[in-house]
């Protein structure tokens, strides 16, 4: 096999966050789906914005947080994910870089303007996620860098990314360029709406192409259409090498072959806003695992790298997460 040039490489949809604290009341009369991620187009996104209290603009998307999360505790990461030659462009562009990630997918010329999601968190730290794909459905196998897929030990695959046709066939190339190089190919479930629409081929993804699963413990019932979360432990149990598993304030389960580590959550004085948690422990577990650490170790680190982020806005980590482990 040969020598990594990066540890994890991520495929997702770049987006910037758009984030303001709102009551009930605002979800009520703007007919949101509280606590989901939906799916809205261009006019819709406008109108949203416009109604949107004083916000907080800063790069996000789910995978593009979590390979921040991983440049910032020391791993060597990469992204590829698709903007517009746009201001909101321009901004995801310089952010990704400057947390240390290599970025050099080109910008699209014409066409949808960039991404964003519009974040909207109640007084219980819940958020609820409206996106607009914008310029990320022009993803497409073409712009999956084989080479710097080859020379990375993991790669990591948001499942939103699986709503737009073109994206998906980059998804596919990813996973089969991974596997032919000897490397490792990671998936997200993203949200209980996106298993829901795509249950059938999540489950032969799980099956036959993903080494590694992250999930909630929704999404993971979700995923086998079981009541509780332990029939849906034993289900994932032999279709991947490892599933790493969430229960928010109950901390994580990893599950591989034989081996369950039952992880606690770690501690935080006070949780400001959910947005990006599993994209965070998701950072901090492959960072232990491409360092080669024990599994439950790898699942401590992303409980740490969890904590930092609901005690702030944003989906980012504010500070190093290196210097917290």
């Amino acid at each position: 096999m040969t020598e990594t040039q990066h540890d994890v490489v991520a495929i997702g949809n770049a987006l910037v966050d758009v984030i303001a604290d709102v009551d009930e009341a605002f979800i009520a009369s703007q007919g949101l789906n509280r606590g989901a991620m939906t799916l809205i187009d261009a006019e819709r996104a406008e109108g949203l914005y416009a109604a949107m209290p004083p916000a907080i603009e800063m790069s996000g998307g789910s995978a593009g947080n979590t390979i921040a999360g991983v440049a910032s505790l020391g791993g060597r990461a990469a992204y590829i994910g698709k903007v517009a030659d746009d201001q909101l462009g321009r901004v995801f562009r310089h952010d990704i870089r400057a947390a240390g990630v290599t970025y050099e997918v080109p910008p699209a010329n014409g066409g949808a303007p960039s991404g964003r999601c519009l974040i909207v968190v109640t007084p219980d730290a819940q958020r609820t996620m409206n996106t607009f794909l914008g310029a990320g459905v022009d993803l497409g196998p073409e712009d999956v860098d084989a080479a710097l897929i080859a020379g990375a030990q993991v790669t990591y695959l948001e499942g939103y990314l699986w709503d737009p046709p073109r994206a998906k066939e980059a998804f596919l190339k990813a996973t089969r360029v991974a596997h032919e190089a000897g490397r490792k190919v990671s998936l997200t479930l993203s949200d209980p709406f996106c298993v829901d629409r795509y249950r059938e081929e999540f489950l032969d993804l799980v099956e036959h192409h993903v080494d590694i699963l992250f999930a909630n413990e929704i999404e993971i019932m979700s995923l086998y259409q079981v009541a509780d979360f332990d029939a849906a432990l034993q289900r994932v149990r032999g279709h991947c090498e490892v599933a790493a598993l969430t229960r928010s304030e109950k901390g994580s389960v990893i599950v591989a072959g034989d081996e369950v580590h039952v992880v606690d959550a770690a501690p935080v004085s006070r949780v400001v806003d959910t947005t990006g948690a599993g994209d965070m422990y998701a950072a901090g577990f492959l960072y232990g695992y491409t360092q080669e650490l024990e599994l439950a170790r790898c699942g401590r680190i992303g409980a740490i790298a969890a904590a930092e982020v609901i005690s702030h806005y944003g989906a980012r980590p504010e500070v190093s997460l290196r210097s917290l482990i």
